[in-house]
């Protein structure tokens, strides 16, 4: 049984940082390509970052520069650095194979950024 943990969000103010984790189990993250979501209110969920099993990362435009996906293949976890955050970040944020697999949706991690 697959499940994905995330966990680390919160409430920052603008121009702060956050770390996310998203904890595997059920699978080996290192074999298989992870993205990390997020959905606003009133918005469609879109992937943010993603890392291949070979390691290549993608960005979302308006997210480059700012937030770093990496991977820990002995803690068998993705994480997503998210840099210089903006009130536009807030969101639910969710980790998922990429392409996506619906029965993978956990619940997910809350972030606010503040202006």
């Amino acid at each position: 049984q697959v499940q994905l943990a995330e966990s680390g969000g919160g409430l920052v103010q603008s121009g702060g940082s956050l770390r996310l984790s998203c904890v595997a189990s059920g699978i080996w993250v290192r074999l298989r390509g992870v993205g990390w979501y997020r959905q606003a209110p009133g918005k469609q969920r879109e992937l943010v970052a993603s890392i291949s099993s070979g390691e290549e990362t993608k960005y979302a435009d308006s997210v480059k520069g700012r937030f770093t996906i990496s991977r820990d293949n002995v803690k068998n976890t993705v994480a997503l650095q998210m840099n210089s955050l903006k009130p536009e970040d807030t969101a639910v944020y969710y980790c998922n194979l990429e392409p996506y697999y619906d029965t993978y949706w956990g619940q997910g991690t809350q972030v606010t950024v503040s202006s």
